[in-house]
């Protein structure tokens, strides 16, 4: 039996019962309770034994409530006491019952263990600060409840244990020995910088877990013209300390007229250790590559506390897996930084190895051919520091806004035209370069109240933003309208802004994507997937299917909770007419609207079963727009697609019911179904799309 029971007080977690009992008291104590359920005759046994469940949970799940219990031990004493009375209690009730005295024994030995827990922590805590304060101030060792609540999770919202304290490292030279100090104690390293990952690496999975934040490794150099090995001239770079905001670094390469090519969405609050780890790209990454591509050197801290520097050979200046072979040298030094612990290594890696054929990245290679630290999210290493290069600004950019209104795997094929058109170095784009790439879809377009170029007076499916840049004035403005031209070829419009601040403009509606979630139920998952762009129409059709399902669905729930209203006893509003009984002034009106939302789930659920059929096999009772007569070879999922076939909620259901039960008598009950309405359609789930259409890199968000 796996009911999610919510019998546990205190409980406003996200845990039921059933995970509460196993994690405190085990299996075994889940089948008893089970079993004794059926047995249960007044209940207060089993309320006393769920309130000592539920008050150590609650402090469990409290580090606020752990530190007040920690610093007064009268009022721990006072809780234990408390505990044991209710077990006791329970015991004078058993009357000989042996499973409930194989559940007390479990219950009095989890109790045993929550005691000791508090002493075994503060005996750690004390010998946690004494240890780690040889290698930082005090202040930076932090075990307070406002510390670890701000470190139990990342940008996934996924909490499973509180760490037991807080590192946070003044300089480079103190990570090495915190982290072998750390070892010692006997506890679990977690890296973070801003805490914006979608993947659960900053997460603490064990609650003897230490998380080395480094946010205040935030040195960051002037740009330095250096001659990088196995080149012949200087090159732009700078250095960065692992807690370095990215927007900061992008600002300093603005100031010197480069452009430091690491962009992704989070960049006004992730940090460099973290672009470094997750091989992070951006708009920028169809011109310049990922994190990967744009790295001279890094340092680690190894999981044995070893100093680890990996440095770049041989740099193209560009894309690694457009050369045949790229080379590192991996040096590894001691605890001190400087003494070399064994002798240098090179590894020689093809860089074909480095993408999968046709993406822009592989996020499932986390191995990548074993250089550490890019792409390992944390696991292999400590990143501290990097030198990134940073690239030439060019001297003119035209940024370009596509919108498309037909559908969108009409209009995907653009952006391979697009890229296309630059690989090829072709006229007009001999002389210019795609800078940026970006795709918003139309849910995305609608959550950020996107206001179209077009006269067209409609929202646009898809939009694209490109930014074409040259040092040549001409070269950028022609690109730019051969970009033009090939959306107009795909049943688009284009637009060029040629001046800042309207170009800023253009891509600001791609800086509000956040606003997703205001479009929501205060529910986002955010997922990276990355698509060979030829396949990108798949991609958007197949999620655009699972969105039309999830709405069918979403609708015909509707129906089934209207269905039931109506078959209930209905709210009326009495004026004049309160001498009338409900009877005559319903009539058969009930019976009516149930007709009625029989008739519509009936069409909607013939939709939902049939959207791989053709157009030809739709009934003729259903409400085909005039614009599909004729068409042959669409299947229904394409008439929806188009909006041709619609499965409306005001068209079909509530303007019949509005003149069904027209008048101020029949008010209450129009309002109860928009009520109705409004919170069937808070758990309507959908999926959105924007990407980084120029290395295919797509944040599906849930």
């Amino acid at each position: 039996m796996n009911a999610r029971l919510r019998e546990i007080p205190y409980n406003y977690t996200s845990f039921s019962d059933r995970e509460i009992v196993i994690r405190i008291l085990g299996n075994e104590a889940w089948d008893i309770i089970n079993t004794l359920r059926g047995e249960r005759r007044t209940g207060h046994s089993a309320r006393m034994l769920y309130e000592v469940l539920g008050d150590i949970w609650v402090i469990n799940r409290n580090p606020y409530l752990q530190d007040d219990l920690l610093g007064n031990n009268k009022r721990r004493a006072a809780l234990i006491g408390a505990l044991r009375h209710r077990l006791n209690a329970i015991e004078s009730r058993r009357q000989n019952n042996l499973p409930v005295k194989r559940l007390l024994d479990l219950s009095h030995a989890a109790v045993n263990e929550f005691e000791a827990e508090f002493e075994d922590t503060l005996q750690l805590r004390r010998r946690t600060l004494r240890t780690l304060s040889r290698y930082t101030r005090r202040d930076n060792i932090q075990f307070d409840g406002l510390a670890r609540v701000s470190h139990v999770t990342d940008a996934t919202d996924w909490r499973v244990e509180y760490p037991f304290v807080v590192l946070h490292p003044d300089t480079e030279e103190e990570v090495a020995p915190l982290v072998r100090a750390c070892i010692e104690l006997g506890l679990t390293l977690i890296p973070r910088g801003g805490g914006t990952g979608y993947t659960g690496g900053a997460v603490p999975l064990d609650k003897r877990a230490a998380v080395i934040n480094t946010e205040k490794l935030d040195a960051i150099s002037a740009v330095e013209m250096l001659t990088l090995q196995g080149l012949d001239h200087p090159y732009a770079t700078i250095h960065c300390g692992a807690g370095v905001v990215t927007r900061r670094v992008m600002e300093a390469a603005e100031a010197a007229k480069l452009v430091f090519a690491v962009d992704p969405t989070s960049a006004d609050a992730s940090c460099i250790g973290g672009n470094v780890s997750m091989n992070a790209g951006g708009k920028k990454a169809v011109m310049w590559g990922t994190a990967l591509d744009n790295l001279v050197s890094w340092k680690m801290v190894t999981p044995d506390g070893l100093w680890m520097l990996v440095e770049r050979l041989d740099h193209n200046l560009g894309k690694i897996h457009d050369i045949d072979m790229a080379r590192f040298r991996v040096s590894r030094f001691e605890a001190d930084g400087k003494t070399p612990h064994g002798e240098a290594e090179i590894l020689s890696i093809p860089g074909g190895k480095f993408r999968k054929t046709g993406l822009g990245k592989d996020v499932t290679d986390k191995f990548l051919s074993g250089l550490p630290g890019i792409q390992k999210e944390g696991c292999d290493g400590i990143i501290t520091s990097a030198r990134f290069i940073l690239h030439r600004e060019h001297k003119f950019t035209r940024t370009v806004c596509l919108e498309f209104f037909g559908q969108v795997r009409e209009a995907v094929p653009a952006i391979v035209e697009i890229t296309d058109l630059f690989k090829k170095h072709s006229a007009p784009a001999a002389q210019a370069f795609l800078a940026g790439l970006e795709h918003l879809d139309e849910r995305y377009l609608k959550a950020v109240g996107y206001a179209t170029k077009s006269k067209r007076g409609t929202r646009p499916k898809m939009v694209l933003v490109a930014d074409v840049v040259s040092d040549d004035e001409n070269a950028a403005a022609q690109a730019a309208s051969e970009i033009v031209r090939l959306a107009n070829l795909r049943h688009g419009e284009g637009f060029i802004a040629v001046s800042a601040e309207a170009r800023k403009k253009f891509w600001l509606d791609r800086a509000r994507t956040a606003a997703i979630a205001k479009h929501t139920n205060a529910f986002k998952i955010n997922e990276d997937v990355v698509i060979p762009l030829p396949r990108m129409g798949d991609y958007c059709d197949g999620v655009e299917r699972i969105n039309i399902e999830l709405s069918l669905q979403n609708k015909i729930k509707l129906l089934s909770a209207l269905d039931e209203f109506f078959a209930g006893e209905l709210p009326l509003y009495y004026q004049d007419d309160a001498q009338l009984g409900d009877a005559e002034l319903l009539g058969n009106r009930p019976e009516q609207a149930r007709e009625l939302l029989k008739e519509v789930r009936s069409r909607w659920q013939w939709i939902l079963d049939n959207l791989d059929a053709a157009q030809t096999q739709i009934p003729p009772h259903l409400p085909l727009s005039g614009e599909a007569s004729g068409a042959t070879g669409v299947s229904v999922f394409d008439a929806v697609q188009r909006h041709l076939l619609r499965a409306s909620w005001k068209r079909e259901v509530r303007e019949p019911l509005r003149q069904m039960f027209s008048g101020s008598t029949y008010q209450t009950i129009l309002e109860r179904c928009t009520a109705l309405h409004q919170a069937t359609l808070k758990s309507r789930v959908f999926v959105a799309l924007h990407m980084h259409a120029g290395d295919g890199n797509v944040h599906t968000n849930i």
